[in-house]
């Protein structure tokens, strides 16, 4: 599965990590519909899944270039890179965009769903009584995990521990947006944002000189969730691999189906026409989470009026698939180029 790459090869794997890292922070869209689109979906969960007893023996024993290389390091060094500095830039910008011209984004997202589920779909042929259970199955159960009203907010770091684990599983299992997961537990705000937020302002202080953050029991409580978290996902990431590749390999076009079915429910997720419906107390006012947002209930989904507005959201849904399948030519050519 490991292969040599070029300094090309690495740069569009970084891309590839930021593109990744961005689609599981956004609630309904898949970092691993990204894996799957783009082409490395099996070598990402091959190369996780050799985290295993023989990695850490061969780390344990100081052999670092042997672990290295067992667990494909090069590859999950640079998708990894990816991610963190999406992490902490282009997911920004896409916070940004989400909140100022949200009809849009949505719109996009659900153009690369929709061109991920054609991706995905045109070249499977298994199709019988089985793969299609498998995916209505799939798609009953994205639907449903859609329209569930989202929990209240917990940090006890037993469920935060668990919340970590369920995270990754967008990152995993194509269609499972574990963003949106977070949302139904009721943490997406405390982990996603709060946590984060606070670990950025801790290395900022730090770089200034300023250690004052030791003495404030809020941040080091976030740090704490934050790390407890990162734990749970680790752990997550390499649980749900060894899974996923013993699934693909005695059962992938039961899985392949499963996961068509998953996209096509997380559909309702990212429906473009939705309103955002609040949380509100007894006495009527909006309930605020601790960055003084409105907390989000749940959302109500609607048809489109025919107007300008909505003509430019249809032109961002078919620039959406017109991404992927530039992706999906990208990827035919590259591999046509090496063989």
């Amino acid at each position: 599965m490991q292969r040599t790459r070029t300094l090309k090869d690495r740069i569009f794997l970084v891309i590839k990590g930021l593109a990744m890292g961005a689609a599981n922070k956004v609630p309904g869209v898949s970092g691993g519909v990204v894996a799957f689109v783009a082409g490395f979906y099996e070598e990402f969960i091959y190369s996780l899944q050799r985290v295993n007893k023989t990695a850490f023996k061969l780390l344990f024993n100081g052999r670092f270039k042997s672990f290295y290389r067992y667990i494909n390091g090069k590859f999950l060094t640079l998708l990894f890179l990816g991610m963190v500095v999406s992490y902490f830039s282009v997911s920004k910008i896409l916070d940004y965009l989400i909140v100022n011209y949200e009809l849009y984004v949505w719109s996009t997202f659900f153009g690369m769903i929709l061109g991920s589920i054609y991706y995905i779909s045109k070249d499977f042929n298994a199709w019988n009584n089985k793969t299609i259970l498998a995916l209505i199955l799939g798609t009953i159960a994205g639907i449903s995990i859609s329209f569930l009203d989202p929990a209240t907010e917990n940090d006890n770091l037993i469920f935060v521990f668990f919340c970590g684990i369920i995270s990754v599983s967008g990152m995993t299992l194509p269609g499972f947006s574990g963003s949106f997961i977070l949302i139904l537990l009721g943490n997406y705000v405390l982990l996603l944002v709060d946590s984060v937020n606070a670990l950025y302002d801790t290395i900022a202080d730090i770089f200034s000189g300023n250690f004052e953050f030791i003495h404030n029991e809020v941040r080091i409580r976030m740090l704490k969730v934050l790390g407890v978290f990162t734990l749970g996902s680790v752990t997550g990431l390499v649980t749900f691999s060894h899974i996923l590749n013993y699934i693909l390999h005695h059962y992938k076009n039961i899985t392949l189906a499963t996961i068509v079915g998953f996209i096509i429910g997380s559909l309702g997720v990212v429906w473009p026409w939705k309103e955002t419906i609040y949380k509100k107390s007894i006495d009527g006012s909006y309930i605020l989470d601790s960055t003084g947002k409105q907390v989000i209930e749940n959302y109500r989904r609607f048809l489109p009026e025919w107007n300008t507005e909505t003509y430019i959201a249809i032109a961002y849904i078919a620039f959406g698939i017109l991404v992927v399948l530039g992706l999906e030519w990208y990827g035919q050519r590259t591999r046509q180029i090496k063989v």
